[in-house]
């Protein structure tokens, strides 16, 4: 048998062991990196052992090894989808509001949002007017849906999504919020109606909350103004970014960002038109986050 390598542990003399430790571990790097190159090597002749190791060499993440959740499905319950009758072929008609006595902060927040959703109007909440007074306005207006802006501090730290005229309705943390003109090199949004990506909606409450935001943009995009709104569902934290894809030549394509970009987490899911004392379909509670890999969207 040979004789074992010394271990820089093993050492008393600092200077000794950490020339030994630096020694070692230049000599790992350098196997690593032969063993490497004779790798490609082999895959280049061979390309179905690069294959091979890429489905055996998957790396685990929170995302692949969450819990199994009963609900996920890919198709949706006609009997009991809320928006089916938006799917007709309606066109969606956004009314964005604030909370009473918003802040500077908060309008603009909402300014950006109406410039999101085409069609969409602002309507500035006056301290007397209750939430209960705006939805029936929003309802003989024949608005399709109502967003609420709550803000602490005079800064935006929620939504409201309520949609019209019976529901349902959903409360969202938002957070991480850059306007359009915060981002370098933002583009010019442009009146087109934008192309929608949904991401990760997967489970039965996710399929709820991602018809909801399908019913703010009209079913016809207009490529030409290739402007794009994205709802990236990841660990339930949904991030939207709105994003122009900019053709460089015949083959490459790249994105410039519009803004703003912000972030939700839904707090609470309530069948029909918003009540205080309403009947809530799902809503969060600290005792549901029983580990780091169960999420519900």
């Amino acid at each position: 048998m040979g004789e074992l390598p010394i271990r820089p542990s093993e050492l008393k003399n600092k200077h000794k062991r950490e020339q030994l430790y630096h020694k070692q571990r230049l000599e790992k790097q350098k196997a690593k990196a032969t063993k490497r190159k004779q790798q490609a090597k082999l895959e280049e002749k061979n390309p179905e052992l690069k294959q091979k190791r890429l489905e055996e060499n998957v790396p685990k993440t929170i995302d692949n090894t969450k819990e199994a959740d009963e609900t996920i499905t890919d198709d949706i319950e006609e009997e009991s989808d809320e928006f089916a009758s938006y799917f007709t072929g309606k066109t969606p008609k956004v009314l964005v509001t604030s909370s009473k006595n918003a802040s500077s902060n908060c309008y603009d927040f909402c300014a950006e949002l109406v410039s999101m959703f085409p069609g969409a109007q602002f309507a500035k909440r006056g301290p007397k007017h209750e939430l209960r007074q705006v939805i029936k306005i929003a309802k003989e207006k024949e608005f399709t849906d109502l967003l609420v802006v709550n803000e602490d501090r005079k800064v935006p730290n929620g939504i409201t999504f309520i949609h019209l005229p019976d529901g349902p309705s959903a409360y969202f943390k938002l957070t991480s919020i850059t306007p359009g003109k915060s981002i370098s090199n933002h583009g010019r949004v442009t009146a087109h109606n934008p192309e929608l990506i949904l991401n990760n909606f997967n489970t039965r409450l996710g399929h709820t909350i991602g018809r909801m935001f399908q019913a703010l943009l009209p079913q016809v995009p207009e490529f030409q103004g290739r402007q794009i709104i994205t709802f990236h569902n990841q660990r339930d934290f949904i991030f939207i970014r709105r994003h122009r894809y900019v053709f460089k030549d015949t083959e490459k394509v790249g994105l410039q960002e519009l803004g703003p970009k912000f972030t939700l987490k839904l707090r609470w899911l309530q069948k029909g038109i918003y009540k205080r004392d309403g009947e809530y379909e799902w809503i969060f509670k600290p005792e549901m986050e029983t580990s780091r890999k169960r999420f519900f969207l």
